[in-house]
This record gives structure tokens, sequence and C-alpha cells, in this order.
């Protein structure tokens, strides 16, 4: 098992939680307290962070949400947070990246290096090529987009390609050839209950990173129920459930209760 996915195991084991907290900050929704504030989506963030790290196996920052705003400093700032105050607590960027080796080596560089996160997203469409700069590290672990949580996820990950889905075949190039250094898992949407289940039939030592619980619907307790795995790994994201729980002072305390109360369901599974 690389580092980061033992980082992952040995928090999910000590805090019996497969939470993973996206931060996903939007100008928008902010709560009135912050409203004009320079620090706003910082200290947010942070009181966020703090909050809901107990009961949290990871975070999951969205760089989009970061870099529409320019903030990409606030981006360095809270991953730089996390691993000065929760060492034991890794980041996983939400970024999607790929392209050719080239420009790939350079996204590689700016995950790992600039924001120094300890586990990426990418997107799998370009081929192996591509996710090299970033499978590659070792230490880091790399999670491809496989079956993903959005409606119109089926119009390709559903298409037929030798008799099988297409998430299927992504699915086993990616773990059976290209996971070289055993450090890359799947993107599965909890929206997508079915499509889960039977990837974890056939695959149940994989890792695999499940959004779309909460403001998208997915099932959190079947989700855990079909991606649990005793040899395998589970990873269950939510963001805008926890982020906006409260839109008044006492957001930071909404945030922890509704992480808690989610992490209190999925003690049972431990």
């Amino acid at each position: 098992m690389n580092s980061f996915f033992k980082l992952i195991s040995e928090n999910q084991k000590t805090k019996k939680t497969f939470l993973c907290v996206g931060l996903d900050p939007n100008l928008n929704f902010l709560p009135k307290p912050l409203t004009g504030q320079p620090e706003a989506v910082f200290d947010f963030l942070k009181n966020i962070i703090d909050a809901t790290e107990e009961f949290s196996c990871c975070f999951k920052p969205q760089i989009a949400y970061f870099a529409a705003y320019g903030l990409e400093d606030t981006l360095l700032k809270v991953i730089e947070y996390v691993h000065t105050k929760y060492p034991q607590t890794p980041v996983i960027l939400d970024a999607k990246r790929n392209d050719i080796g080239t420009t790939s080596e350079m996204y590689a560089m700016e995950v790992f290096s600039r924001y120094k996160a300890d586990a990426v997203t990418v997107n799998p469409y370009m081929g192996q090529d591509s996710l090299e700069p970033f499978t590659k590290q070792k230490d880091k672990g790399v999670f491809v987009l496989c079956r993903t949580s959005n409606p119109g996820a089926g119009e390709f990950q559903s298409l037929k390609t030798n008799e099988k889905p297409l998430y299927k075949t992504v699915a086993q190039k990616v773990l059976n050839t290209w996971n070289v250094n055993n450090n890359i898992g799947l993107v599965v949407g909890a929206t997508a209950p079915e499509e889960l289940k039977s990837l974890r039939e056939e695959f149940p030592e994989a890792w695999f990173l499940v959004p779309g619980v909460g403001a998208q619907s997915g099932d959190m307790n079947l989700a855990i129920q079909y991606g649990k795995s005793e040899k395998g790994g589970l990873i269950i994201s939510s963001s805008r459930t926890i982020l906006y729980a409260g839109k008044n002072s006492d957001y930071a305390d909404k945030s922890r209760k509704t992480a808690q109360a989610m992490q209190e369901e999925m003690k049972c599974f431990f």
C-alpha cells in the first residue's frame, strides 16, 4: 500500500469514518458574517476544517472554486493549513487534469509541487502516457474518473465497447494495466449505485472515491454497502451539504454537526 492510501486507511480505522469533506468555496453562499472580509474564503474553510476534521479521513478542495475567483494563493494556504495542523489527514486536489505528456508534466508539477496535494483526480481519456506524470509519483494517490456522479455521465460512460460499458473498460485498463505503482483508484459516483456494486464485485482490492452524496442525492448508506471491501478502500465525499449547513455565525458548528451525523452513520460499517 502506498503512503497516501496507507495514511487514509489508518485515519479511517482510527476515526471510524469514510468521510471526505469537499472544500468548494462559492462566494455567493458564504455565511453572512464573512461578507466583505478580506480573508473570507480562507477563514471560512479554516473554520470548516477545524470543525469537521475529527470526523473526516481527508479533505478535497476543488480547484475551480479557487481559480475562478483568482484565489490560488488561498488554496495554497488551505492545503498548507491542513498539512501543518492535521498532518495525519491528507488532501485530495480535485482537478481532473489530463493532457499530452509534456503538459501533464506541468499539471503534475502544479498539483504535487506547487500545491503539495497528497492525491489528485484525473481524466483517463487520453490514455496511459498522459497519466504517467501523475502515476509515477509513487507516494501520491491518483483517482481516475470512471463512472461519474453527474446526470449526463451515462452519455459516454455507458456506451458499449466490446460488449461492456465504457466505464468497465476504463476500470479494467486502469487497474489491470496502468496501476504499476499501486497508487491508482477510481472515481465512482454514489448516484450510480448499481455500477458501483458491479465495479466492487470485479475489483475487490481497488480504492474508490465516491462523490455525489448529499446535494446530488446519492444514498450514503447504499454507497457504503456496495462500495466497502475488506481488501480495498472507500472514500465517501460530501461538499455542499457540509459546507453550507449554516448561513450565520454558527455555520461552523452546524457543519460540525452535519459531519458528525454522517460519521455516526458510518460507524456501524467498521
